[in-house]
């Protein structure tokens, strides 16, 4: 049945955030407010085409173990439940297994969470065979911690892993068993994935171009600077999770040096912990990255509170102390700002040298942060010349495997190599083999620290 404006009743959805007033629960992510996790869960509810009719904070005085929330809050949502023909009903919080069912038969439609909401959304995301693996191991991971639920990924009408699926749709019930042997195999399938990476990685490393990752919160904006950035198509829409896979293009900066600039998955606040452990192989572009711009939206009244979400989330992922030259601070959609608040997010970034303020829609700042780019990175790598013995071949394919070699000269006696290295591996060679660069680029070197 399809309404007047074209929307299927069963995309009918409610949105509710639980508030709860003590215990754990009553503590928010970064000090974000009610509010706006109820307006970030009904953004993601958007972000799958759900149609999201009605939205509230339910306050919570004590947990209730059999539905979460008292009996005259059930009846009071059944009602409205009803009166609007609502089909989904997205909790953005943890529900047991118990409650989930209690409340679906309370209110007649189907009931997700905010771990279900969110593994549906990259069900739908996911493009490459890894970012399909990924999702479906945390699916899985999910489903088997809820003992038994239902799976119909390979029946599904819609993107996503079948979570949405309303009352009465054909359902195939999974054991521990076949839950566990597709994890198995999915695992041994991501495990060839990493090598291939891993390869990937390590021919990068043959001709090192730095690589320049994008990080950030979902709906950053990351997407559009990639765009602004690389000349690319990368789909950069005003929705939660727009981007799922990695995406990375060699580009050429003003200064003639190369880089590899990598967009990755946004980060979110109480993201899965089934997410977080299935995407670490694809976020080891960010532990390897030479440079980290982490990308905030300067006009969301909650910055602060997503900038500390992706901190966290960086840290659980073991990239530790992002701050200074590996982090340029990228403060976005300063169009979207009232004039004398943007002047004074200018002001404040010119005076805090690793912060940027930019509009990616527009370009402005854009010039600025490329500047930076090239600054940090030309202190990452030196120019250096070496002048080796013919029969020191060793020395000079050490150069070739861990450096960039720009020029080779041969003479009678010796061949000079002139090659571009971090100054940790120009040390490591220098010991190794007992050769010291050139004068001429040795002061160049001092120059550049």
């Amino acid at each position: 049945m399809v309404d007047g404006d074209g929307v299927r009743h069963h995309d009918r959805a409610l949105v509710l955030h639980p508030s709860f007033k003590t215990g754990p629960r009553a503590v928010y992510s970064g000090g974000r407010s009610p509010e706006s996790r109820l307006e970030e869960a009904a953004g993601l509810a958007r972000a799958i085409d759900l149609n999201v009719v009605a939205a509230e904070i339910v306050r919570i005085n004590e947990p209730k173990p059999a539905t979460l929330i008292g009996s005259g809050g059930v009846d009071r949502l059944a009602a409205l439940i009803a009166e609007q023909e609502i089909a989904v009903v997205v909790m953005d919080g943890a529900i047991t297994p118990i409650q989930q069912r209690n409340l679906e038969r309370a209110w007649k439609c189907k009931v997700i969470d905010r771990t279900g909401l969110i593994l549906e959304i990259f069900g739908e995301r996911a493009r490459t065979r890894e970012g399909q693996l990924q999702v479906e191991l945390a699916a899985l991971t999910y489903q088997r911690s809820r003992l038994v639920r239902s799976w119909t990924h390979l029946e599904r009408q819609r993107g996503g892993f079948g979570f949405l699926g309303g009352p009465g749709e054909s359902q195939l019930e999974i054991d521990r068993r076949l839950i566990d042997e597709r994890i198995i195999r999915n695992k041994r399938d991501l495990e060839d994935v990493k090598r291939t990476r891993g390869l990937h990685r390590k021919a990068r490393r043959r001709v090192p171009y730095p690589v320049v990752a994008l990080v950030g919160y979902t709906n950053a904006g990351k997407s559009t600077l990639f765009n602004r950035l690389s000349g690319s198509g990368v789909l950069a829409a005003d929705l939660l999770f727009a981007t799922l896979d990695p995406t990375m293009r060699r580009i050429t900066l003003p200064d003639g040096r190369e880089i590899i600039l990598s967009d990755t998955v946004g980060f979110i606040s109480d993201l899965p912990t089934e997410l977080v452990a299935s995407f670490r192989a694809t976020l080891e572009e960010v532990l390897e990255a030479d440079l980290l711009l982490h990308v905030r939206d300067a006009s969301h009244p909650e910055t602060e509170g997503q900038k500390a979400d992706v901190e966290a989330v960086l840290q659980s992922l073991g990239v530790g102390g992002i701050e200074g030259e590996r982090m340029i601070e990228v403060l976005n959609k300063i169009d979207r700002i009232e004039p004398e608040e943007r002047e004074a997010l200018l002001e404040q970034a010119k005076r805090h040298h690793p912060v940027v303020a930019i509009s990616a829609i527009n370009g402005e700042g854009c010039d600025r942060l490329i500047g930076m780019i090239e600054s940090r990175l030309r202190h990452t790598q030196f120019t250096l010349t070496y002048r080796l013995p013919h029969q020191q071949g060793a020395a000079g394919a050490w150069l070739y495997e861990h450096g960039e070699v720009q020029e080779r000269r041969d003479e009678s006696d010796y061949y000079e190599l002139t090659v571009r290295l971090t100054p940790a591996d120009s040390e490591r060679f220098e010991r190794r083999y007992g050769v010291a660069p050139e004068q001429e680029n040795e002061e160049a070197k001092r120059d550049h620290g």
